[in-house]
């Protein structure tokens, strides 16, 4: 299914930028980078649990958040793009 994940880390404090770092780095490890902090996943459900474990151990909640949108497995008609940095489908193929 495929998974938008948002955030805003506070980054008043060398703490709040290396968190935003963090939760950045992590993001990468499950999806691509479409706006500066906003992630376009293809995760199933296992892997979907996975990393908001991960994320909600790496913020600080009283300052930072994330949101999660599941737009499922039917999501191309539900995803529109106009502008620069167009996007690929993480689930076509990826020849090296």
């Amino acid at each position: 299914m495929l998974v938008i994940i948002t955030y805003d880390v506070n980054t008043e404090t060398a703490a709040g930028k290396k968190r935003l770092r963090r939760v950045a780095k992590e993001c990468l490890n499950y999806g691509q980078r479409v706006q500066n902090s906003v992630f376009e996943c293809n995760l199933d459900a296992a892997k979907c649990r996975q990393v908001k474990a991960i994320l909600e151990d790496i913020i600080d909640k009283e300052k930072d958040s994330l949101r999660f949108y599941y737009l499922g497995n039917n999501y191309k008609g539900k995803v529109e793009h106009i502008g620069s940095k167009e996007g690929y489908d993480v689930t076509d193929p990826l020849i090296v």
